[in-house]
């Protein structure tokens, strides 16, 4: 009997690429959800997932049919839930209150560290249920966290953690993906440096990190992380950032201005946010031809090794950042339905996730490592 997936959001950019995965990797059942009418079946292209994909009207304001709904798929063990449903700034936990409710697993795709500690107050609760819900997972978060990982375990004492992100134009994640950035820069948030809590201004200390091409030397910023949140608890590290930036580099200075420049009412208003969203996807649309959609992300560590300091960096690059989000949620979703990865309670990916199942992954979807003296480049290779 197939395993079904019920994917919430699953008709946008993110929740699809996500469908899309799991129609390769794995055999099951998928059905995504969307707002749009089921009477409107036919305009919707589906098959641009695959062919066997179900769709399901699923308004999550209606909390009373989605709790009918995922109770339904909790019936049959092995199901899964995967909330792909974002921005999640806007979101409460209510679909992983369910999932435990109903006793089946859950993935999410949640980018906000407000969403993250409503999901980590559920940890007992699942545990106790024995539901595997794992949060934060795509690309950053997510392959990120495991990137972060397997960099700490290169030493005997990991003192530093610095995330660094760079995605080219829209990152092929519609336009969801600039509601995110612009709701990020609303609010300073708090970062751990030197062994304490500080807090800093969204898209500030610009730091120049030489990434891989094409995107070479670019600009990244002061960003608010799942990461910045999760990595300071999971590993003992004096130091963790995590910096975002865009390509081409000039998109990074509008933003800066945005955040800098823009009065405070501005960026907590929800129809400028709109407008400034739907502003830079179309601009994105046009700059996309010759940037790119892609993501390199460098995770480097510091610490001792045998007594002397040492560094170490582990890093990803592909062309397409929607498409490499569904492998990172898509693979732990394999590995949950496959029963590898069964860890009752709420987990983020590097508490959950280890080295090798990460690689595993990776390694079924045509990534290739290329080792340095001091890193490693997870990549595919034409």
């Amino acid at each position: 009997m197939k395993k079904q997936v019920l994917i919430i959001g699953g008709y946008g950019r993110i929740g699809s690429s996500v469908a899309r995965d799991l129609a390769i990797y794995t055999n099951s059942e998928i059905t995504i959800t969307g707002r749009k009418p089921e009477a409107n079946i036919k305009e919707i292209p589906v098959s641009r997932i695959s062919s066997g994909v179900k769709y399901l009207a699923l308004d999550l304001a209606d909390k009373e049919r989605v709790k009918n709904i995922i109770h339904s798929y909790g019936k049959s063990s092995g199901n899964l839930v995967i909330h792909c449903a974002g921005p999640f700034h806007h979101r409460d936990a209510n679909v992983l209150k369910n999932c435990i409710e109903a006793g089946i697993n859950y993935v999410d795709v949640s980018d906000y560290r407000g969403f993250t500690r409503k999901a980590l107050a559920y940890s007992e609760a699942a545990r106790k249920a024995g539901v595997t819900a794992i949060i934060n997972t795509g690309i950053f978060p997510g392959i990120s966290n495991s990137l972060a990982r397997q960099s700490v375990e290169q030493f005997d004492e990991p003192e530093e953690i610095h995330l660094s992100y760079i995605v080219g134009g829209s990152g092929g994640a519609g336009v969801t993906v600039m509601r995110t950035t612009f709701l990020g820069l609303q609010n300073p948030f708090d970062v751990w440096i030197n062994g304490k809590w500080q807090s800093v201004k969204p898209y500030s200390d610009r730091q120049v990190i030489d990434f891989p091409s094409p995107y070479g030397k670019t600009g990244v910023y002061w960003f608010d992380m799942p990461e910045s949140l999760t990595l300071p608890t999971s590993f003992p590290v004096k130091t963790v950032t995590t910096k975002f930036g865009s390509f081409p580099d000039f998109y990074n200075h509008l933003t800066w201005m945005t955040a800098h420049l823009f009065p405070v009412s501005w960026l907590n208003n929800s129809e400028v946010i709109e407008f400034l969203s739907q502003v830079s996807y179309k601009m994105t649309q046009v700059t996309d031809k010759y940037s790119g959609t892609g993501v390199a992300i460098q995770a480097k560590v510091l610490g001792k090794k045998s007594g002397k300091k040492a560094d170490f960096c582990s890093s990803i690059i592909h062309k397409d950042t929607a498409t490499v989000t569904g492998i990172g949620a898509g693979g732990i979703a394999e590995l949950i339905m496959s029963g590898k990865l069964n860890k009752p309670g709420v987990w983020s990916v590097e508490n959950s996730l280890s080295t090798e199942l990460f690689e595993q992954v990776m390694q079924s979807r045509g990534f290739v490592k290329n080792y340095g003296e001091k890193s490693v480049v997870y990549q595919i290779e034409n």
